[in-house]
């Protein structure tokens, strides 16, 4: 049976599904989830993100998490975490640039959160060396400093949709129209996650709530808060949510979310609000919401990036510099994705944020 099939044989059984459940059986289903079978990433994958674009992002998020070490007073035993590791190649290179930093690997124990066995073969090969270690939780993170990294992961994590209605809401599910996959809209009914956004809403407006998103926050948020810290979040979206960001990536290429499941990636834009709001109400502080483009040239990645160029040339220099501008520039990621800092109150933003 493919997950189609699988798809419509639950609707007939249970009824219209709502774009949560619709994304969880897409990504995780345990034989035909889209992380749970293949490696999604680079050229041959569906898409590309920003480590697997230049060492330089990796490196300037390992130096940022080392510093906000040495400013808290390099701990001499600290988790050094990352969320979603994809190839492990952002934390390879976080690795990399901090090797030289006394005493920072040898505190650090290196904690992966990762769903898909299949990425976690390719971390274990990309990290050979370093020992790190996997967990199926974010609760299991140990209580200690956490130094933490999350890059495109809130991104992937189940939605629900809403069509405000009156002074109430519509969800928008998932049904059948002939055999195939189709958009509906259940009953009206009030929500009571969304009676903040009958003040900044018309009829017919659509908001986007990502509910997985805040007991992860919380967890994380509560370990820095408590024990110390840093952690980085860096994804697509904005301060406020409102409107469809739902979206299909198939071959590099949007395709229509419906059409093909289990074989392409879905995600929806990250409402940065409530993930501040959780946070602060974990005891941790959060920074100022900043481009990536900004957070990168404030860690001096042009610099860097001068310094990489001075031994290269030809088609290597030309992918340097395009790989430059796609990081930073602000009409390409860097003023679509954003960074968001966690820290313990006492101290300062990681390197590059402001509070």
């Amino acid at each position: 049976m493919s997950l189609t099939e699988h798809l419509l044989a639950r609707i007939a059984q249970d009824g219209p599904m709502s774009v949560a459940d619709y994304m969880a059986e897409c990504l995780l289903h345990p034989t035909h989830g889209y992380y749970t079978t293949r490696d999604p990433l680079g050229a041959r994958g569906d898409f590309i993100t920003a480590p697997e674009i230049s060492q330089m992002f990796g490196e300037l998020i390992g130096l940022s998490l080392a510093q906000s070490w040495l400013d808290q007073g390099h701990p001499d035993h600290f988790v050094l975490a990352e969320l979603g590791p994809g190839r492990g190649t952002l934390m390879a290179d976080m690795l990399r640039a901090t090797a030289r930093i006394p005493g920072f690997h040898d505190a650090a124990e290196i904690v992966l959160f990762e769903a898909s066995p299949t990425l976690r073969d390719i971390q274990a090969q990309s990290l050979r060396g370093h020992n790190p270690r996997w967990i199926d939780s974010v609760t299991d993170l140990p209580e200690a400093p956490l130094f933490l990294v999350a890059n495109e992961f809130f991104d992937a994590l189940p939605i629900r949709q809403f069509v405000r209605d009156g002074a109430g809401w519509r969800e928008r599910l998932i049904g059948t129209d002939g055999g195939t996959l189709a958009w509906g809209l259940g009953p009206q009914a009030d929500q009571v996650a969304l009676k903040d956004r009958l003040a900044d809403t018309e009829d017919g407006d659509l908001v986007e709530l990502c509910a997985a998103a805040i007991p992860i926050l919380t967890v994380i948020a509560g370990r820095i808060g408590s024990f110390g810290g840093a952690g980085l979040i860096v994804d697509y979206g904005d301060w406020h949510s409102l409107g469809d960001t739902f979206q299909a990536l198939h071959a590099h290429e949007r395709t229509d979310p419906l059409s093909t499941p289990g074989q392409a990636d879905l995600t929806a834009h990250v409402d940065f609000e409530p993930l501040a709001l959780a946070t602060r109400a974990a005891g941790c502080a959060h920074s100022r919401l900043t481009p990536q483009g900004v957070f990168l040239e404030r860690l001096g990645i042009t610099t860097r990036a001068q310094t990489l160029a001075a031994s290269l040339g030809g088609s290597k220099l030309e992918a340097l510099i395009a790989a430059h501008r796609r990081l930073t520039h602000p009409d390409e990621m860097g003023n679509l994705f954003k960074v968001l800092g966690l820290y313990p109150s006492p101290s300062s933003p990681p390197p590059g944020l402001e509070p």
